[in-house]
């Protein structure tokens, strides 16, 4: 049986997976990684699919020993990392020998890494998941975020070659500019100046920012019968207005109800980008219909395809 032993966990690194499906009724977000196209891309690098479970590192990623086996790994994301003497390229796979130190530094851009293993973390499944979800202890390894002298079971792998997945391919995958939404569901709960308000500024990401929420700061949307409105759903990217006029966009972590008016949705295709955002970074918003949200998830989708079958196709030698 071959595990990673944790020396160091860095600021918060967390398992997850595709995500605990299948639940948001019974008050259990998928939770899931914040940025799934460097998860995907990450894990295809060693030969795994979505389902599989990895690391999520979060500004910092700590320092690792492989054990009772030998390994295939690969780093997702802006990030420095160093084994047994050598610098580990992100977006390569490597292989690491049984005992090998893997110190991973900090994220250069953006604000989670991934750290993905041929076959996958093999820690209990919670409700078909892996994904950890530490407010309420589901999940991951007991439930929480990694910490010093924590083992994690790997899971059997297949040598699938050495693969690498090219930047120039990863970089169409993300769009820069305002964040697309669409207004609503409760837009009418806005005076129209505030709706306004909300597309032409530019609100700044505060310090209270986690996978279950981002508190943005900037100018105050003011409501037209007040901020409390009886619970209804919440999905990854609504945009909550609480009573003293500041957006909170839901993330994947947060609760599945809500009881603030929903100014608007951010669309799928930029939840990524979301996710990689750091306190004190600012954005603005823009508008966009359904079906151009619609049109922009199909269009990612396929990138990653594209991304995929050139991970596929692409073989380089060991070192």
């Amino acid at each position: 049986m071959r595990w990673l032993e944790v020396i160091s966990p860095g600021l918060l690194t967390t398992v997850q997976d595709k995500g605990r499906c299948g639940f948001a009724h019974m008050g259990v977000p998928a939770s899931g990684p914040m940025d799934m196209i460097a998860f995907r891309l990450a894990n295809a690098v060693v030969g795994n699919g979505p389902e599989c479970a990895a690391l999520e590192l979060t500004a910092l990623g700590g320092r690792y020993r492989v054990m009772g086996g030998e390994c295939i790994v690969c780093l997702g994301g802006a990030v420095e990392a160093q084994a047994e003497g050598r610098v580990l390229e992100p977006w390569v796979g490597h292989r690491l020998a049984q005992g090998s130190e893997l110190v991973v530094g900090r994220i250069q851009r953006g604000l989670r890494a991934y750290l993905t293993f041929a076959g996958g973390i093999a820690t209990q499944p919670v409700l078909g998941s892996r994904a950890t979800l530490s407010r309420a202890s589901l999940g991951g390894l007991n439930g929480r975020a990694l910490a010093k002298g924590d083992r994690l079971p790997l899971a059997e792998q297949t040598d699938i070659g050495r693969r690498r997945c090219l930047h120039a391919h990863l970089t169409t995958l993300y769009t820069s500019g305002p964040l697309s939404v669409v207004m609503g569901p409760q837009q009418e709960a806005f005076t129209e100046a505030s709706l306004l308000t909300f597309l032409q500024g530019r609100y700044r990401v505060s310090a209270h920012a986690d996978r279950m929420g981002y508190r943005m700061v900037g100018p105050a949307l003011a409501h037209v019968y007040g901020a409390d409105m009886v619970s209804d759903a919440v999905v990854p990217g609504s945009i909550q207005i609480p009573g003293n006029g500041q957006p909170i966009i839901a993330l994947h972590d947060r609760q599945t109800t809500g009881g603030y008016p929903k100014i608007a949705t951010l669309i799928g295709a930029d939840l990524p980008r979301v996710g990689q955002l750091r306190p004190g970074q600012s954005v603005a918003f823009r508008a966009v219909t359904v079906p151009e949200g619609v049109a922009r998830w199909q269009r990612l989708q396929k990138g990653i395809a594209a991304c995929l079958q050139h991970i596929q196709s692409t073989e380089v030698s060991w070192l």
